[in-house]
């Protein structure tokens, strides 16, 4: 199983995005990306996007600071979905992102094949602060 931790970063915010998926096994970077005009929900969204392209068919966990994008994919995007993409009051913000990312979760979620946990960011934890460090890096222009 693969193992993956991601982070967004905009700063300020809005402003210049960047991302990070680190895997755990080797605590680098396998994907790093970003924006030039973007916000911090934004970049987490395209983070976890990459942790599951970079999974491919493979099983994997991501762990991830964002409890909105985690309740995106696992409370409101079914609903969402069967509404024809409406929720009842007001637009879905970033639903390029929503579509993208429920996209690749849904069939991966439906065999079994993904977990999300969620993590409490800027805490210490050592790989959580790993993929910061890098969705900064990313923002700033680096590149792996």
């Amino acid at each position: 199983m693969k193992i993956f931790w991601t982070d967004g970063s905009a700063s300020p915010n809005p402003g210049p995005g960047g991302f990070a998926v680190i895997d755990e096994k080797t605590g680098e970077p396998v994907a790093l990306g970003a924006e030039k005009d973007s916000t911090n929900i934004r970049m987490e969204g395209k983070a976890m996007i990459a942790a599951l392209k970079c999974a491919g068919d493979e099983e994997c966990e991501i762990h991830s600071d964002s409890e909105f994008w985690i309740n995106v994919l696992t409370k409101w995007a079914p609903g969402w979905k069967a509404k024809g993409w409406k929720k009842s009051k007001g637009e879905i913000k970033n639903l390029d992102i929503v579509q993208e990312l429920y996209g690749l979760y849904e069939e991966r979620a439906a065999a079994g094949k993904v977990k999300l946990v969620w993590v409490r960011g800027h805490v210490g934890t050592e790989l959580n602060e790993r993929a910061d460090e890098w969705a900064n890096r990313a923002r700033k222009g680096e590149r792996i």
